[in-house]
């Protein structure tokens, strides 16, 4: 019934009644028992039903309980032991991705494995992420470039996010670190805003275009599950 009046907005009670496959008896009871706790309520003016301010009440203290490093540490772990390597989680700040957790692959990455370390958004998996989901603009040029690999040119920076966008997810292939290779995806607040990132990475001897391939559907798989812990619906 809930569902229903959060889709509609208001309705009465026949209305209710007849969406739900209830009586309209039965419909009428239980709107006034919903109503008698303040999760709808009746406006006077039509006699029709609505969703109730309580319900921002216990969305909310849902919402400030869920800690994002909580909710996503059991996925880091399960990457880790499905891929083998570091899984990190990111929070977007003012200028790159800054990491707030991580758990080691069977090989630790100095200095990847450090709280706090930022993920320079045009030369990393996470920064790509933060700047194709964030809504920041780009940083203007020229560039610094960490490797030869490292993207400096704010033109071709554009395509690369504007194609992150598009297939949901970001690579960088020794653009920060010479011999390591990163993948990323977003994770999204209940609002379907970037609330953080998260992201794999290994050396490129190792974690390599095939190894990448076979773990790109297992770091989706977990960014949409820490995505729906946190509220987010994609429909």
């Amino acid at each position: 019934m809930l569902d229903t009046l959060a889709d509609a907005g208001e309705l009465g009670t026949n209305e209710v009644a007849r969406r739900t496959g209830m009586t309209p008896s039965t419909a009428s009871r239980q709107l006034g028992t919903l109503a008698a706790s303040g999760l709808v309520e009746r406006v006077p003016a039509t006699g029709r039903y609505r969703l109730g301010l309580r319900i921002v009440h216990l969305a909310n203290a849902l919402l400030a309980r869920l800690d994002v490093r909580g909710v996503a540490r059991p996925h880091l772990e399960q990457l880790v032991r499905e891929t083998g390597e570091t899984a990190t989680l990111s929070v977007p700040g003012e200028e790159d991705a800054v990491t707030i957790d991580f758990v080691s692959g069977e090989h630790q990455i100095q200095p990847v494995s450090r709280l706090g370390r930022p993920s320079i958004s045009h030369a990393t998996s996470a920064g790509k992420v933060m700047l194709a989901f964030s809504g920041r603009s780009l940083p203007s040029g020229p560039l610094r470039p960490f490797t030869p690999r490292t993207i400096t040119d704010p033109k071709r920076l554009a395509h690369e996010v504007e194609r992150v966008r598009g297939q949901g997810w970001a690579q960088a292939l020794e653009e920060r670190e010479p011999g390591l290779s990163a993948i990323a995806a977003p994770v999204r607040s209940s609002r379907g805003e970037l609330e953080a990132i998260v992201a794999l990475q290994g050396p490129s001897s190792r974690f390599d275009a095939r190894a990448i391939e076979t773990a790109l559907p297992r770091l989706l798989e977990a960014a949409d599950a820490i995505s729906r812990e946190l509220g987010w619906r994609s429909d």
